[in-house]
């Protein structure tokens, strides 16, 4: 097996006296789709913001593409990463949020635009065929000229989507990417995550509520709790017969609920 594109090296996440992620140990491969599922407060969130770069690790290391993410080489050691080497490594990495985080003050399309052009200092004229090309994609072709405010959440968060993948990301990240939307928009933004899942070979970690979805776009899903992998395995497996008491009762608690 290749080696990993994302390796968590036992790495721990305290806020104050919470540890929220423990000694946590966990590899996705390239092209991978993975879900975390689990409790609130299991640390699933935060596996993804401390790949974003929004939170710092309290030990240990994270490495994406074979490169240490919070940390970098200077004279043989490892020190913490600069600021240029956090930019440098965040380019790689696309991230939907649970909210979604559009300017209102700009269109659409250059919502998408924007980082395309002041970060990866591409030409205009080339961002504008881009963004163009992922709003066909994501089946808002129509809207590139309306604000944030002119769209249904479902529409917003596919311009989000959309943003995201404008930065030419080898790894997407979901943050629960339907739970601030209303249950009948939250299909419309599923099955644009489910072509990315199917028609690219992106890799993709997914924090998500939704069951049914983490079963069908999913190659392995991992059951987190209290800052561990407590359970992993292709959905099937997981979700039809678990080993663990502990992800039988989650599963019972959320596909009864």
């Amino acid at each position: 097996m290749n080696d990993p594109i994302i390796k968590f090296d036992n790495v721990v996440k305290r806020f104050g006296d919470v540890t929220v992620l423990d000694h946590l140990n966990f590899d996705v491969q390239q092209g991978e789709k993975v879900t975390i599922i689990g409790p609130s407060g299991s640390g699933k969130s935060t596996v993804l913001r401390i790949l974003m770069t929004l939170e710092n690790v309290t030990e240990g290391r994270v490495f994406v593409e074979g490169e240490p993410l919070w940390h970098e080489e200077r004279d043989g050691e490892l020190v913490s990463a600069s600021e240029a080497h956090l930019r440098r490594m965040r380019v790689r990495l696309g991230m939907v949020f649970q909210q979604f985080n559009l300017f209102p003050h700009m269109t659409v399309l250059r919502n998408i635009t924007e980082a395309p052009v002041k970060v990866l200092k591409m030409p205009k004229a080339e961002a504008a065929t881009r963004a163009e090309e992922l709003l066909e994609m994501v089946g808002l072709a129509d809207q590139a000229k309306k604000y944030p405010h002119q769209l249904s959440g479902g529409q917003q968060q596919r311009v989000g989507i959309a943003r995201a993948l404008a930065m030419r990301p080898k790894i997407m990240l979901f943050d629960e990417p339907t739970s601030a939307l209303d249950p009948e928009l939250v299909g419309e933004v599923l099955n644009v995550i489910g072509t990315l899942a199917s028609e690219h070979d992106l890799t993709m970690l997914l924090v998500t509520h939704e069951m049914r979805f983490a079963r069908e776009v999913s190659d392995r899903v991992c059951f987190f709790d209290q800052g561990r992998i407590k359970e992993e395995g292709v959905p099937e497996q997981l979700f039809t017969d678990p080993k663990e008491e502990r992800t039988r009762e989650f599963l019972r608690a959320v596909l009864d609920s």
